[in-house]
């Protein structure tokens, strides 16, 4: 590297991007399957799981693992990231508000969707998970259509089977994942 260069991974661990806030635009209503959805999820007292979600491979891993481990789980359920974050008088957000613990799957070290969660709720509720150290690929690539489904399917499998296994040695796990 030529003197004064700095490298990907440099900016990447070096740069910091302090607290903000954004001015998000109101909306009137919910949605109302959201709604229905929550509002059941409520009842049944399930663990919210939500998870980073865009066209980054990481990202993508992120979202399949997180669908799996909720199906998996019986007392775990996904939920919209969006319209907990965004429509904060929706059922959806009352539920990840109210909820005993919360389930965050990140795609990388970024751990965007994470950082909002903690926001919102209490930072000791998230059970915040970061995917990428549990697959190990795709550092390089950013594209999720440059990987094969089946291969982007069968990583996240690998990585939904190693939370679950987190989960299960956490103290609220044990009896959540078995």
């Amino acid at each position: 590297m030529r003197s004064g260069a700095i490298s990907r991974m440099e900016v990447a661990v070096e740069s910091y991007t302090a607290d903000f806030a954004l001015d998000v635009q109101g909306v009137k209503g919910f949605c109302p399957a959201g709604e229905a959805y929550a509002k059941q999820q409520i009842e049944a007292n399930s663990i919210p799981v939500l998870s980073c979600e865009g066209p980054c491979i990481r990202g993508e891993i992120a979202r399949l693992a997180a669908n799996l481990v909720a199906q998996d789980v019986p007392s775990l359920a996904r939920a919209c990231h969006a319209e907990a974050f965004f429509v904060p008088h929706s059922s959806m957000a009352q539920w990840v508000k109210d909820a005993d613990k919360a389930v965050m799957v990140d795609g990388c070290f970024l751990k965007c969707h994470g950082r909002v969660l903690k926001k919102l709720i209490e930072e000791e509720k998230v059970v915040h998970i970061d995917a990428l150290p549990l697959h190990k690929r795709y550092t390089d690539i950013f594209s999720m259509d440059d990987v094969p489904e089946e291969e982007r399917k069968a990583v996240a499998r690998g990585v939904a089977d190693k939370i679950i296994a987190k989960l299960k040695q956490e103290a609220w796990g044990a009896t959540t994942a078995a």
